[in-house]
Order: structure tokens, then C-alpha cells, then sequence
């Protein structure tokens, strides 16, 4: 073993160890516990980031432990490798993107490499190959036949830069979520998957994710939006029609003073063919996105048509409200302004009536902006139903409008159907086709994969959306003429089944090998940021419960245990050029003075220029802040930015990123490097720990082992607090590096330690211990090793304390198990290294010997 621990030496050997032996590599195995742990793939941008490399980290150190625990280890990787970067940097470069993206995750695919992270690339996935998206189109297609997908001409949001459709959840503060350009809201075709029809199991079946982050199921929760209430059909006060509407405050009905329709109603699409006024009102209100609606929010029109109240029987005007819209899950409410803050800001601004029902907690009326609005309370103002509480009047108003056979239960929810149309060409195509007559067929199973065109220099079907009038779209189908569907999937399609894919990835037949699947399934561990609560994981979870409905799978949730890590964060500097814009630094071009708390204070570049400091931010290319990780490998190793990575914060907490912590942990690799190689030079017999004779030093450390041991053990698995479980293991280490060596008993007890610490730090740091291993025990790997398990038995507190005495004087105390003879006892005693000092070449006159308490040596 050399001297000097060398990442650069020992990592590249180990990797190839891996490679060679197939390490990862795993198969279905009744005999053996399944341990399936997945982190989310990433998209193939041609570098890995610190997000990935600390999202990638904490899978493959749950991975390693749990395959320590003797479980067949699943842990796949694959690309999501559509979309519109690999478009845009196609067009940019003039190359086609299914080059650009290969020649990047080649490139990615090195870099995980050299992290060490024990992936089964033979189960690898990239979801642009016709073998794999082949499947979701087949899929798409029985969702057709089931009318779970249709197509309409709707209202989208557009981002203009990207010149493509997002869905709702694609939409952040009215921006792309990918380029933040505005969006604009337009009207095309499109394709639906029915999601909304599953807002009730996917909002029930969050009680059912005991081990989901209480966050995550919170931000799906209030995006589902489910409401419950009631659905009162109304009668039209001089008319035939009736209006269906809604509320969740039966309670308050004595105080509806208008009806608010929203532009997008069915009433307010047939008043605007007859009314110039309604029309020029849903023309300018119907294309805007709803942060705009939020600016110019409370416009109003008065229909001048009414419905006849249930109960009063008086009239109610009918109001278009872009207020109210479908994100709410109804196109009608009763308005109670006194009651509900928008009601009341929509009747203030359009001089509307105003009617209190409910009296504050202290008998009084509820004034608006009040803490009382909400408040359910005791009505007064409703005739015969003053004087009732929420739940009585309740109660009773229902029962009126149930006997007159207008009210029924409503749940609604915020959730819309899922858009799936991406007028975009780097994407799955769509599988479906338009016959002459305008029919829309899906294309059959014998027909698929649909693949895409190939790209030349003359189509340039990079510069727009595939052109119908192309060779390429216009087929027959059945001796018919028809024109294949140009739009192409949504990419988050690609990635709400992959994990499912990953247990059959070589599976020809169908979609899911139902064998291998079953075997692997539910995912027991997923990793992945917090920002696809609302995106990925929310169509992730339809997804699923899809194929369950379509029985490919047979259980309601994909993921047991979801493991959300936090940014990662650096410091990020500016300066202002001369268009007043902010120009980012990197942070090795700024030179830096600090206090003496190690806060800067003063930042500049090499030429002595002031610059902008802007604190710890998350790490991106647009804020020039983003460390390369494969230049923190070249310098310190891959195991040290492992342990870093997991030692720096709590996993679901922000982690800033300090080149002195790389260091550090270096420092501490290099030290623990060393402690085993001035063991392994001490050649020893490698002789057991005899517990029945351990002095009070030998006793504390390997009570200090157990109780590591132990806690490392409870951080990982259950606390996942794998910063603290490093901390204990260092501060082991460090009572170590001061633990004597020279008695065979204390050689034991570091052998002991040792090899306890090399397994401990394994699925942190494997190319280090894989390496140290070898020098311990030659004839095995760290591979095959078992998570060390203290045996509490060894350590008995049936023990005495004996002060050992030199002709009557105290010169050490021993800790003696209780179960020893006298002869077992002296020999021990004499032992001891300070003992061997006084009694070498002298002969013993007499042992006074009191029974588990003195030995005193009359010499």
C-alpha cells in the first residue's frame, strides 16, 4: 500500500474493476429481497451540473448501503433526451439534434463514470429511440380508443420565443418555464389526455404516500384544487334555458346579488353572436394569460338576462366576470360579495349590490377586508333561516333546493386536461392521422413506430413545425388519403413511464414485461428536485395509474419513498456594462476580501474593477456561478466530491458550495488513507479482540464503535440524515488516529475499527475503500461485504473495575469481565503495558489480591 493516497491512481482502476465484473449489473431474483432505487433522468445538455452530481450522489449512496444489506439493487440510468435545447442548439449549429444529443450524453455518460456511480448500464434508456417512445405511441393510441385523449381547437399557452404549446404547469409567473419568455394565450388544435378525469384518485391517493415529503403532496394538493360543493340548476327569467351553477357556501345563498359567467361560457360564446358589446368584451378578455387577468382583474358585462333566485324567486343579473374561469373548475358561480373578497372587489367595481348574511362572532354584521369575511357564522338578512348556524342552515337550504330537484353534491377541481401537442419537430410524433373526410384514426400497432422525417439541408424542418404538405405526412390508410398528425408529444410523456421501462428495457413484445416488472415494482427510493412537484411527478403519478387502469401494472402508486434534494448553491458576482445590464463573473476571475467572520466584503476583478457581489445563489450558466465537477475530480478526486456533496448540508437543504470544504474533506481522506497504511505496515497477526480483557481506553473506543455503528446505521436508513452519519464516522476516525498500536489487543481493536469504518464510508467514498479493502483482506472484495453489524453481546457491562497496585501504590485500573478465573485475571494484570515496566526481570514476592476491586504486586 503506498504511502499517499492518489485518487488519480486508484479511481480510473476501480472504474474498471466495475466495468469488467459487471458489477451493477442485476437480473430478477425470487431468493432475494428487491431493492429498486431510481433518481430522475436527466436531459442530455452535454455537461453535467453540481445539481446532478448531488441528486446522483444520494441515489447511489442509498444504492450501495441497500446492496450491503444483501438486496438485489436496481439502479438504472438512462436520457430524456427530446426537446426543444437540442432543437434550438441544432439550429444554432446546423447539425440535426439526434447528433448533437448523442454526442452529448456520450460525453455525460463518461462523466458519470468517473463520479463512480454503480449504475446497470445495460438496462440504459434514451427515450429519442424509436424502441422505446415506439411504445408510448401504441400506449396513446388505446387511450384513443378508450376516449381517454381527444383533440379541440382550445385556448393554450404560447410561448412565442420557443414558438410552442405548454401546459399550465409549464407556465411560471406567466413565463416559460424553460426560456421565460411571456406567454401568450392563442387558440389551435391540440391533443388532451384526461387528466382531470383522475383529480379525485390522484388527490385521494396522496393519504397513500406515507413517505412523500409533506411539501410535495401539499403543492400537488393545491394544484389539484379540489372543491367540494354544489351544483344548483337555475331557472332564466323569461326563458326556456336554465344555468347550471356553482357554489361551496350554500349558507350564504340568501345573499347572492349577481351570477359571474365566464368568457369561455357556453351563454357568453351565444351572446357574443348577437351582441357587439359582448363580443369586443370576450375578444379582449378570452387571449390573455391569467397573470394578466390578474392585473386587469374584476372586469365585468352586464348580460341584461336573469335567473330567478331558488329561494327568493326574485332576480339575479347575470354578470361576465373574467374572474371566473375554468382553472376554478366551473364557468358559473353564485356571487356573494359580502362573503368572498373577489365577489366583493367585482361588485364594488361595478357598482353591484351588496347583501350581509352572516354575523360575526360578536353578533354583529361582517364588514369587508375584515378578519370575518370567510367567518361561518350565525345567518341573519335570510328570513326563515335566521338565527341558524353553518351547519344548520346548511342543512336546511339543501333540503329545499333537493325538493325542488335543482341541487346536486359537485366536487370540481382546479386541475385541467393535460395538453400533449408540441408544435415542435425534435419529439415523439403523434400517432394519429386526419382521412379526407376529416376523421381523425389512430395509426395501428403494425404500423408503429411513426418515426420522424429525416432532416436535410433543403426541408429545414428545424425552422417551423413538420409541414403537412409534406412527402412525409401524406399516407393511406386502408386505400384512403390522409395527412398524419405534424404536432409531436409533450417530452414530459417520455418521463412518466421510464421507470417502468427500466425493469424491460429489451422487452420487444409489449410495453412492460409483466414478469420483470412485477418483480421490481413499486420504485423503492426516488430522488429528485422539489420543482417537479407540479410537473413531472404529478404526471408521473397519472401516468401510472393509466397503466394500472389498462392493467400493465397492478398497484395505485409508482414510488414509495421520495427523496427531494435542495440547490446547489455558490457565490455569484456582476458587474453593470455600459446598456445597464448586468455582466456575470466567474468566481475565478474575482479576487475577494473577507472579515473576520469569512464574509466578503469586497470583491474585484484582475484589473482592480469593483464588482456587484450577489450572495450564495443557485448554481447556473446564466449567472456564471456553475462549478465543473470534472475539474473538481481531476484535482481531488471523485470520492472527495461524494463525501462532500453528502457532508456539506441535510439533503433536502440548500447546500453552498465552499472550495475550503472540498478541501477539508481531502484532508480527512488523506488522513484516514494514512492511519491504514500505518496499520497495515505493523504486519499484524490479525489476532480476535478477547473481550474478556480490555483496559478502560480499549473498552471506550469500541463502545464508541458500537454506538457509530449504530447511528450511522439509523442516519442512512431510516433518518436519511447522511451529513450526520459522515460526522460521526469522522469523529471515530479521529479518536483512532490518537488510539494506541503497539499491544496486540489495541492492533485488534484498529483492525476491528477499521475495517467497521472502510464498510461504513463504502457507499460514500467506494473507489477508497474498494481499494484499502484489498490491503485488509486480499482474498475478498468490498463488493461482497455485509453491512457491519456491532454484536452488543461482546461488549457485557458484566464487568469489575480492578486497581492494580505496585507495592501498594496505584499505577493503572482494567476492566475485567466477571466471568474470569483469579490465574485469568493476574495474567491480564500483568499485561499491561505500564505493569510490564515495573515487573520486567523482577521477581513477584506476593499477589494481594481483593476479589474484583485491588491487585496489588509486592515486588
Amino acid at each position: 500500500m503506498e504511502k499517499e493516497y492518489s485518487p488519480k491512481k486508484i479511481e480510473p482502476f476501480v472504474q474498471e474493476y466495475w466495468k469488467k465484473n459487471k458489477t451493477f449489473q442485476v437480473n430478477e431474483n425470487s431468493k432475494k429481497e428487491k431493492y429498486y432505487c431510481l433518481p430522475m433522468l436527466p436531459y442530455p445538455s452535454g455537461k453535467l451540473h453540481m445539481g446532478h452530481v448531488r441528486n446522483y450522489t444520494i441515489s447511489d449512496v442509498i444504492a450501495r448501503y441497500q446492496r450491503m444489506l444483501g438486496k438485489n439493487v436496481l439502479q438504472p440510468m438512462g436520457w430524456d433526451a427530446f426537446g426543444l435545447p437540442a432543437e434550438e442548439a441544432a439550429i444554432k449549429n446546423d447539425t440535426p439534434p439526434l447528433y448533437w444529443t448523442e454526442k452529448n450524453i456520450k460525453h455525460m455518460k463518461k462523466q458519470l463514470q468517473l463520479l463512480g456511480f454503480g449504475y446497470d448500464w445495460s438496462r440504459e434508456i434514451t427515450t429519442c429511440k424509436p424502441e422505446y417512445y415506439r411504445w408510448e405511441q401504441w400506449f396513446f393510441t388505446e387511450l384513443y380508443k378508450k376516449k381517454l385523449v381527444y383533440k379541440k381547437n382550445s385556448l393554450v399557452n404560447w410561448c412565442s420565443y420557443d414558438k410552442t404549446v405548454l401546459a399550465n404547469e409549464q407556465v411560471i409567473d406567466g413565463c416559460c418555464w424553460r426560456c421565460q419568455n411571456k406567454i401568450t394565450i392563442k387558440k389551435i388544435p391540440q391533443w388532451f389526455v384526461k387528466i382531470r378525469s383522475y383529480a379525485e384518485s390522484l388527490y385521494q391517493d396522496l393519504n397513500k404516500l406515507t413517505h412523500w415529503p409533506e411539501n410535495v403532496k401539499n403543492m400537488q394538493r393545491n394544484w389539484i384544487g379540489r372543491i367540494e360543493g354544489f351544483e344548483i340548476t337555475l331557472k332564466v327569467f323569461n326563458a326556456s334555458e336554465k344555468l347550471k351553477t356553482f357554489t361551496d357556501r350554500l349558507d350564504t345563498i340568501m345573499g347572492v346579488t349577481y351570477i359571474a359567467i365566464s368568457p369561455c361560457h357556453q351563454l357568453s360564446i351565444d351572446l357574443s353572436k348577437k351582441n357587439e358589446s359582448i363580443k369586443k368584451f370576450i375578444k379582449k378578455y378570452e387571449y390573455i394569460s391569467k397573470e394578466e387577468k390578474e392585473k386587469i382583474k374584476y372586469k365585468g358585462i352586464n348580460t341584461n338576462i336573469f335567473v330567478i333566485h331558488p329561494i327568493t324567486e326574485k332576480k339575479i343579473p347575470i354578470w361576465i366576470a373574467n374572474f371566473t374561469t375554468q382553472e376554478h373548475g366551473t364557468n358559473s358561480v353564485l356571487s356573494t360579495p359580502a362573503h368572498n373578497e373577489n365577489h366583493w372587489n367585482f361588485a364594488i367595481k361595478n357598482n353591484l349590490k351588496v347583501k350581509y348574511v352572516i354575523l360575526n362572532p360578536n353578533n354583529k354584521e361582517i364588514k369587508p377586508y375584515c378578519s370575518y369575511m370567510n367567518i361561518k357564522g350565525i345567518l341573519f338578512n335570510s328570513k326563515e333561516f335566521n338565527g341558524l348556524n353553518f351547519q344548520q342552515s346548511t342543512e336546511k337550504i339543501k333540503k329545499t333546493l333537493l325538493q325542488k330537484k335543482i341541487l346536486k353534491n359537485k366536487i370540481n377541481y382546479k386541475l385541467q386536461d393535460w395538453c400533449v401537442s408540441r408544435q415542435r419537430y425534435w419529439g415523439a410524433p403523434i400517432p394519429m392521422a386526419t382521412l379526407q373526410n376529416g376523421d381523425i384514426i389512430p395509426i395501428s400497432k403494425e404500423k408503429l413506430p411513426v418515426l420522424l422525417p429525416e432532416i436535410d439541408k433543403k426541408n429545414h424542418l428545424l425552422k417551423q413545425p413538420i409541414n403537412p404538405n409534406s412527402k412525409w405526412a401524406k399516407i393511406f390508410i386502408k386505400k384512403q388519403k390522409a395527412i398524419r398528425e405534424t404536432d409531436t408529444f409533450d417530452t414530459f410523456i417520455e418521463s412518466s413511464w421510464y421507470y417502468v421501462r427500466y425493469t424491460c428495457p429489451h422487452f420487444n413484445t409489449g410495453m412492460i414485461d409483466p414478469i420483470a416488472s412485477k418483480y421490481w415494482l413499486p420504485v423503492d427510493q426516488y430522488i429528485g428536485g422539489i420543482e417537479h412537484a407540479t410537473m413531472h411527478l404529478m404526471y408521473f403519478r397519472f401516468f401510472h395509474k393509466l397503466l394500472r387502469d389498462f392493467k400493465l401494472v397492478d398497484f395505485d402508486e409508482p414510488v414509495k419513498n421520495l427523496l427531494c434534494q435542495g440547490m446547489v448553491l455558490s457565490d455569484a458576482f456582476y458587474e453593470i456594462d455600459e446598456n445597464s445590464q448586468k455582466n456575470w463573473i466567474h468566481s475565478s476571475s474575482v479576487l475577494i476580501k473577507r472579515n473576520l467572520k469569512g464574509e466578503i466584503i469586497k470583491s474585484y476583478n484582475k484589473q482592480g474593477k469593483d464588482l456587484f457581489y450577489a450572495g450564495m445563489i443557485k448554481m447556473s450558466k446564466s449567472r456564471n456561478n456553475g462549478i465543473e465537477p470534472e475539474l473538481i475530480i481531476k484535482n481531488y478526486g471523485a470520492d472527495t466530491i461524494r463525501l462532500f456533496i453528502m457532508f456539506a448540508a441535510p439533503v433536502e437543504a440548500s447546500l453552498e458550495w465552499k472550495e475550503s470544504g472540498i478541501k477539508g474533506i481531502h484532508r480527512f481522506l488523506k488522513k484516514l488513507w494514512l492511519l491504514a497504511y500505518n496499520y497495515i505496515n505493523l504486519k499484524n497477526k490479525h489476532e480476535k479482540i478477547d473481550f474478556n480483557f480490555l483496559n478502560d481506553k480499549q473498552n471506550e473506543l469500541l463502545c464508541q464503535l458500537r454506538k457509530t455503528i449504530t447511528k450511522v446505521s439509523d442516519d442512512i436508513s431510516r433518518r436519511q440524515t447522511f451529513n450526520t452519519a459522515i460526522s460521526a464516522i469522522m469523529e471515530l476516525v479521529n479518536k483512532l488516529i490518537k488510539a494506541p498500536m503497539q499491544e496486540k489487543q489495541d492492533q485488534s481493536i484498529m483492525r476491528e475499527s477499521l475495517i467497521c469504518i472502510i464498510k461504513m464510508l463504502y457507499p460514500f467514498t467506494p473507489h477508497f475503500c474498494f481499494v484499502v479493502w484489498k490491503y485488509f483482506c486480499k482474498n475478498s472484495s468490498i463488493e461482497d461485504q455485509k453491512w457491519p453489524i456491532f454484536k452488543t453481546k461482546t461488549l457485557s457491562n458484566k464487568y469489575n473495575i480492578i486497581v492494580i497496585q505496585i507495592n501498594g501504590k496505584k499505577r493503572c485500573t482494567i476492566k475485567i469481565s466477571n466471568n474470569l478465573n483469579k490465574e485469568e485475571i493476574f495474567l491480564h494484570a500483568k499485561n499491561q503495558t505500564i505493569i510490564k515496566k515495573y515487573l520486567q526481570n523482577i521477581n513477584i514476592k506476593k499477589i494481594i489480591y481483593i476479589q474484583n476491586k485491588i491487585i496489588n504486586f509486592v515486588i
